[in-house]
């Protein structure tokens, strides 16, 4: 089972392939993670970049007639993927589409019950997007624990400040749902925050 891909990223039409050893892998990924390699190696369908490498972590889906294979940057994308495979009715194909959309946006349309979000998704109709509503409502709490916004350096300096300031982890969690705070500087995120949590 192929778990992650080392390699040297190249676009051949509409394919990605991970070059590694000399092997050529096809992976499937999501518009958001083909726009960014596309755009960080400037990979183009004639001519295909030789830039440095990358790793993309691997859920191998193995079916009779095929071996699948479906690239994520982060490992809390491919868990968000794997997580949306549990719903009945959702494929493979059809998980990809949604993972192009955060976690956190994600969250929101299920806590919302916000059908239009998901029929917005290629390969999604009206009872499929009420089925993975209701089916991952039982798993917003898998889901809190990929909160991407906390994943990057600032995202984790925002909760310690909160932390020192007394806020318990589920009013952090809230807050930082609600701020985009990768747009913000250190401090505006923290005040946002605080301006936030005051209300409550």
């Amino acid at each position: 089972m192929i778990a992650t891909l080392t390699g040297t990223p190249t676009f051949y039409a509409n394919q990605l392939v991970m070059v590694c050893g000399g092997v050529g892998y096809g992976v499937a990924v999501n518009e958001t993670t083909a726009y960014a390699l596309r755009t960080a190696t400037s990979a183009t369908t004639a001519t295909p970049a030789t830039p440095g490498q990358i790793t993309l972590f691997i859920h191998t889906h193995v079916r009779e007639d095929a071996l699948e294979l479906f690239g994520f940057a982060k490992p809390e994308e491919k868990h968000l993927f794997e997580t949306l495979l549990m719903v009945s009715g959702v494929g493979p194909k059809t998980a990809l589409v949604i993972t192009s959309a955060t976690t956190n946006e994600i969250r929101k349309a299920v806590e919302e019950g916000n059908v239009s979000f998901f029929v917005a998704f290629s390969r999604v109709g009206k009872k499929l997007a009420q089925k993975i509503i209701i089916e991952l409502k039982s798993k917003l709490g898998s889901l809190e624990d990929l909160d991407l916004s906390e994943s990057n350096g600032q995202g984790v300096e925002v909760r310690q400040a909160l932390e020192t300031l007394g806020y318990a982890d589920h009013e952090i969690r809230k807050a930082l749902r609600e701020v985009n705070i990768e747009s913000l500087s250190l401090q505006e995120a923290i005040k946002a925050c605080i301006r936030i949590l005051s209300k409550k």
